[in-house]
């Protein structure tokens, strides 16, 4: 198949479904241009590689120089058309991949309120699960999810500060790698913390998470958190094998479980099958997540302030008025639009934070990192010789609710988004009918042994299902 024919069949069906979805917020005017240039490329010859040709989708909040805004779903930022690639996705294209679009998300990557609507934003309206049309597709990363589970592309980037992508990956029966902090870069990506946020795969199979993450992997000068990638990275599809499991110690991590019986039921399925391919697991029944959540939240209103002040510093200020959170915040108070469901209490709380000399703010970071990392997930897989930790990612999706706001269960994305570890999510089942997933997590830079584990298991189990845009769930 000719990659402008395969475009041309995504941009119709993006035409016909997303009405339904609200997963794609603006579509890249040259998509057909640029897959019929690299059809030529292939007929003179030249393959880039085993992306070349193949469409993909980002979170609208990654910069492409497409002619399309970058809006991270506010409407302070719909004419955002910033004419810079972020360098994730001159890596994507240098790959030879195609720029379908970008996709809706929660405004402002869910950062906004403590009462929002996951997958809502002023710009792009509610992302609908197309497993069941009244569910949520979980936020940030929630158009990303979306869009993938119901092949309007193969393949999307989103991000992640704390769950952004394996929370939506899991709900919407996709493979979702948030990688190690530093292992991509953010350039270019409108931030909230410098030290948890990350871009990374959304895709149907392990493969090809592992092909893209090869693509977009690699060092910045722009972004000093990435100055190990290119030492680090590696290709990550090549020797994936089925018998990844075997002779390996999983430590299995009972505290993420008990909010949701029926993920309960599906993970010990899953830990059988994980027995079955020859792994060995071990029990770790209690772990106390509390300080590391109080010291995470201080960091992330903190950080949201000054990267927020300085990416929207960079922009045009012709094109982009509001040039503060300060702004911000008055803008959204002026805009009714924008504060017609929820509020902006996180927002005002960020303002009210003292910057990156404020001790407060220096013990977070390192209470953090330390409790997440070196006395968390390291210390859990010392103590147990594990070379990874398996848990259910979170429960199934929950009735999207514009006037409560998120019914959010309960998840196992806190100790790999504070430590900056990288956190695999894989199809393990579906609870009446909505996917659940299972989380891969190691230290810090072992993408490629989760991509393994994963691959292993997804292979002896094939647990994906395809939606059926159900228009609820009924007894």
């Amino acid at each position: 198949m000719s990659s402008a024919f395969e475009t041309g069949v995504r941009l119709k069906f993006i035409e016909r479904v997303n009405p339904q979805l609200h997963a794609v917020i603006a579509l890249n005017p040259h998509a057909l241009a640029d897959a019929r240039a690299l059809d030529a490329e292939r007929k003179a010859g030249k393959v880039r590689g085993p992306l070349h040709g193949v469409p993909i989708l980002l979170k609208d909040n990654i910069e492409s120089a497409d002619d399309t805004a970058t809006t991270a779903g506010s409407l302070a930022l719909k004419d955002n058309v910033t004419g810079r690639d972020a360098p994730l996705v001159k890596r994507l294209t240098d790959a030879g991949m195609v720029i379908l679009g970008k996709t809706n998300l929660s405004e402002w990557a869910n950062i906004r309120s403590s009462h929002s609507i996951s997958g809502w934003s002023a710009v792009g309206g509610t992302v609908r699960n197309p497993y069941v049309l009244d569910r949520s597709a979980c936020g940030s990363s929630s158009g990303s999810g979306a869009a993938v589970a119901a092949g309007l592309a193969p393949a999307a980037i989103g991000t992640e500060t704390d769950g952004s992508i394996t929370c939506p990956a899991a709900i919407n029966g996709l493979v979702g790698l948030k990688p190690t902090v530093g292992l991509v870069s953010r350039t270019h990506i409108v931030p909230i913390s410098h030290s948890q946020d990350t871009a990374g795969p959304m895709t149907r199979t392990v493969t090809d998470a592992a092909l893209i993450l090869t693509a977009i992997a690699g060092s910045d000068p722009a972004d000093p958190a990435t100055r190990e990638a290119d030492a680090r990275k590696t290709d990550y599809a090549k020797g994936l094998s089925k018998d990844a499991l075997k002779g390996v110690t999983l430590a299995v991590a009972r505290f993420y479980t008990g909010y949701s019986p029926g993920t309960d039921a599906v993970f010990e399925q899953a830990l059988t099958d994980l027995k079955a391919q020859g792994a060995t697991l071990v029990e770790v029944k209690t772990f106390d997540e509390g300080p590391i959540g109080k010291a995470e939240g201080v960091v992330l209103y903190t950080e949201l302030k000054v990267d927020l002040n300085a990416y929207l510093a960079s922009t045009d200020p012709a094109k982009v008025k509001t040039r503060t959170l300060a702004d911000l915040i008055a803008f959204n108070k002026a805009t009714p639009k924008e504060l017609e469901w929820f509020g902006q209490e996180s927002f005002e709380k960020a303002e009210a934070t003292k910057g990156y000399d404020d001790p407060e703010y220096i013990k977070a970071v390192a209470d953090g990192k330390r409790l997440a990392g070196p006395e968390g997930i390291d210390r859990i897989l010392k103590e147990t010789g594990a070379v990874a930790i398996v848990a259910p990612t979170t429960g199934p999706a929950w009735t999207i609710d514009p006037l409560n706001g998120d019914h959010y269960g309960g998840s196992s994305t806190t100790l790999p988004a504070v430590a900056g570890y990288p956190h695999l999510t894989v199809p393990m089942g579906q609870v009446g009918g909505l996917p659940v997933g299972l989380s891969f997590i190691g230290p810090a830079w072992s993408e490629a042994r989760l991509l393994n584990l994963g691959y292993a298991y997804e292979q002896a189990t094939h647990r994906r299902v395809e939606p059926k845009f159900l228009p609820t769930v009924a007894p």
